[in-house]
């Protein structure tokens, strides 16, 4: 059977393989200068913009999994980077948020993260950022509307 896509065209990899690399240099800065990886930068960065908030509401927000953010959690827990209180409304969950320690370094980070995209998207007019913003929404937008009843597999065999 011929193959009918070639991978480097193929939308969705593109966007993968683009993301990760991005997350990958970013991840080298955040690594070595105050020793996180991608999953605890991504939960101090969504801690550091939302406040307190529980794992289930983290999972959601970072896209990551369950298995993924409790460690991250873990290790920004051990580190005294975060704190868990108890949830008032749900007592099987725990709220999590950034001790001074940790907004401190998410403080330190920010500018750095904001550098390299800087330096990232400097050869960007405002008009192309503008439109990959706007494109980047769109397609969250059309996989949220997207569900497996919208494609007919059964057609593509």
């Amino acid at each position: 059977m011929p193959n009918t896509t070639r991978l480097g065209h193929f939308l969705p990899y593109l966007l993968s393989i683009t993301a990760n690399t991005v997350s990958v240099r970013l991840a080298q800065e955040y690594r070595v200068r105050f020793g996180l990886n991608v999953p605890e930068w991504r939960v101090m960065a969504v801690l550091g913009d939302s406040g307190a908030l529980t794992q289930r509401q983290l999972s959601k927000l970072t896209i990551m999994d369950k298995v993924a953010v409790n460690r991250a959690c873990k290790g920004l827990e051990k580190r005294a980077l975060i704190r868990r209180q108890p949830n008032e409304t749900d007592g099987r969950s725990h709220h999590l948020e950034l001790t001074e320690a940790g907004y401190a370094m998410h403080i330190a980070i920010m500018p750095l993260a904001l550098e390299l995209e800087r330096r990232l998207f400097s050869s960007f007019t405002e008009d192309e950022l503008e439109t990959f913003q706007s494109v980047l929404a769109r397609i969250r937008g059309e996989v949220a509307e997207l569900s497996a009843e919208d494609i007919d597999f059964g057609r593509i065999s």
